[in-house]
């Protein structure tokens, strides 16, 4: 999981944990990246995540239509909002962990 945010860090958290997973801070097979950090670059966190061989998606604005695109390009497999991760979190990071993204 890639997150800055306190309170996106701790949803993400969450989501992973009621998803039955156990959320770590690097590494893994599959990653979440928040695309809006700021101590990071989201677009190069996905990346380099996906060279590292993990699956990612990540988490943005609904209408940031031009970093959802940049982070699909740089190899996120999907880009939920932050309503949808919030609603339906643990469902998407089960799905996520069970390979559906992959």
């Amino acid at each position: 999981m890639v997150a800055d945010d306190l309170i996106w860090a701790s949803r993400l958290v969450a989501a992973v944990e009621r998803a039955g997973a156990t959320p770590v801070r690097d590494g893994g097979s599959v990653v979440i990246v928040d695309l809006n950090g700021r101590a990071y670059d989201g677009i190069d966190a996905v990346a380099a995540a996906v060279a590292g061989g993990a699956t990612v998606i990540a988490v943005a604005e609904h209408d940031d239509t031009e970093t959802r695109r940049r982070a699909l390009t740089a190899g996120a497999r999907r880009v939920f909002s932050y309503n949808k991760m919030f609603s339906d979190g643990p469902r998407i990071v089960a799905d996520l962990v069970s390979g559906r993204f992959s």
